[in-house]
């Protein structure tokens, strides 16, 4: 476990013969990480949210797959298949809404049929799939945030922009989606500031993407989600930029719970909106965003802050993790391939890697 903050933000890599995970769950008060050998661990990481985002997420799963197939003790194919459906089939159960989830063990059970050779190459070709994984994610976070300058306004010359959640590096291999764009922004010298919404119940813009900013030096001002509206109305907001964790077919996009309030806003001011994210996170299979499952958490993290109760007993409590935001309210959804309005998502399903 280390305790001193990093200048590259790794929340998920491979070391040695383990994967090592940022814990999200003790920032920005304490930089802890957490070394994960076992699938079931790896498991119970996602579902307790040690890691979280999508993209960050799907790695994740990907080195949980190799984990549990490590753990195998077979030298028969057949068997050796069988049970590392179990293990994919534990994984998809931690979170449902993440569509990068799925998308990264289904890669990983594909490598594994049509990988030729012993039970022990194999497992080999699974590690590489992994690590291949997380190398291209990183790579695409990065392509994301470039494409994103693209499509920003051109004035003002410094930009003012909004975030909800956190879409960082920590949600990611590194670099980040939404906050990808907000660091090529920063780079080029296209940002003066980032307004970021704290995010209830689970307050990600308060400390992981305040705690990301403070580390890269990139000024930004915490505002309560309630306070959207009145920054835009004041002319404090250019633009808005979040990430997603699913987005369906035709354009509609899941994100942290907020977003689509957010979205509405955005358009009664005309401020533009975009979403940043990997083609991964693109569901083509989905018509629209009614077909995404969007979970529901433990109500504790409604009626409690920290410790503290802050409503009285007997209150009835509904915590949905993710809204969808519909596609006529998106100005244009940032991919590593570039940007697209909403309705020509479907250009870009034959370079989605299966």
């Amino acid at each position: 476990m280390s305790n001193h903050f990093p200048n590259q933000v790794y929340p998920v890599y491979w070391y040695e013969d383990h994967v090592r995970l940022i814990d999200q769950t003790h920032l920005p008060n304490e930089f802890a990480v957490v070394e994960i050998s076992r699938s079931d661990d790896m498991a119970l990481a996602i579902k307790t949210m040690i890691v979280r985002g999508a993209p960050a997420i799907g790695v994740a799963a990907a080195y949980g797959v190799y984990l549990g197939a490590r753990e195998i003790q077979t030298d028969d194919r057949d068997q050796f298949l069988a049970k590392l459906e179990q293990v994919a089939t534990q994984l998809k159960a931690t979170r449902p809404t993440a569509v990068n989830l799925f998308w990264a063990i289904d890669r990983m059970l594909k490598t594994a049929r049509q990988t030729v050779g012993t039970v022990t190459y194999l497992k080999q070709a699974l590690l590489e799939t992994a690590k291949s994984i997380n190398a291209e994610d990183l790579a695409t976070c990065q392509a994301i945030g470039d494409h994103g300058l693209d499509v920003l306004p051109k004035t003002p010359a410094q930009l003012r922009l909004l975030t909800h959640c956190n879409a960082g590096a920590l949600a990611t291999a590194g670099y980040g989606t939404a906050l990808g764009v907000v660091r090529s922004a920063w780079r080029e010298g296209r940002l003066e500031k980032l307004y970021a919404d704290e995010t209830r119940p689970r307050l990600q813009g308060a400390k992981l993407t305040t705690w990301e900013c403070v580390q890269d030096g990139i000024p930004v001002t915490l505002i309560t989600d309630n306070m959207a509206a009145h920054c835009m109305k004041q002319g404090l907001i250019d633009a808005v930029v979040v990430g997603a964790d699913r987005i369906a077919a035709n354009g509609d996009a899941a994100n942290k719970i907020g977003t689509y309030s957010l979205a509405i806003v955005a358009q009664a001011h005309n401020i533009p909106f975009f979403v940043a994210a990997p083609l991964s996170t693109v569901d083509f299979s989905l018509r629209d965003g009614s077909q995404i499952p969007i979970e529901e958490r433990d109500p504790v993290e409604v009626y409690k802050i920290g410790e503290t109760r802050i409503c009285p007993p007997g209150v009835e409590f509904y915590n949905p993790s993710f809204d969808v935001t519909p596609a006529h309210l998106i100005t244009a959804i940032i991919t590593e391939f570039g940007a697209v309005q909403p309705g020509d998502l479907v250009k870009f399903h034959e370079k989605q890697v299966v």
